[in-house]
């Protein structure tokens, strides 16, 4: 019998389906699995933690989803677009405005955290227990939502 089973449906089935995709945070993601489906990436953010970067990126860079606590696309444009064009970005992200949080968002990421909220690790583009440390420290010195 297959472990974590809720209501008669698996993980295991979900997956085999393709309606379940489980972002870099942990956080399940129900729905069909594709090209049409939205990752959520909270890079290690409780909900709370990210609808308070949601709400800061709504009023500075041209956020315009649900503050929802789940930072997907939308979010992540939002964010690609304050780490290209924040004047005292130290290492400007200079990918597509796609809402991917790939290498060059992570480390563009890493560099603003390296210089503002205490990350001490590499510029690698990996989001590990430091880079996520010091973006939940980011989030948690905007304003309550």
């Amino acid at each position: 019998m297959e472990q974590s089973r809720r209501n008669g449906v698996s993980r295991r089935g979900l997956i085999r389906g393709g309606l379940l995709a489980v972002a870099a945070s942990g956080v399940a993601v129900v729905g069909l699995a594709g090209p049409a489906s939205a990752a959520v990436v909270n890079l290690g953010l409780d909900r709370q933690g990210a609808k308070r970067i949601q709400r800061w990126i709504l009023t500075m860079y041209g956020y315009n989803g649900a503050i929802d606590g789940l930072l997907g696309t939308k979010s992540w444009k939002a964010m690609q677009r304050w780490l290209a064009t924040w004047p005292s970005q130290p290492s400007p992200y200079r990918g597509d405005i796609d809402g991917i949080v790939g290498p060059k968002t992570i480390v563009s990421l890493q560099a603003n955290l390296k210089k503002f909220d205490g990350y001490t690790g590499a510029l690698d583009g990996i989001a590990g227990p430091g880079t996520k440390a010091a973006f939940r420290r980011k989030a948690y010195r905007q304003p309550p939502v």
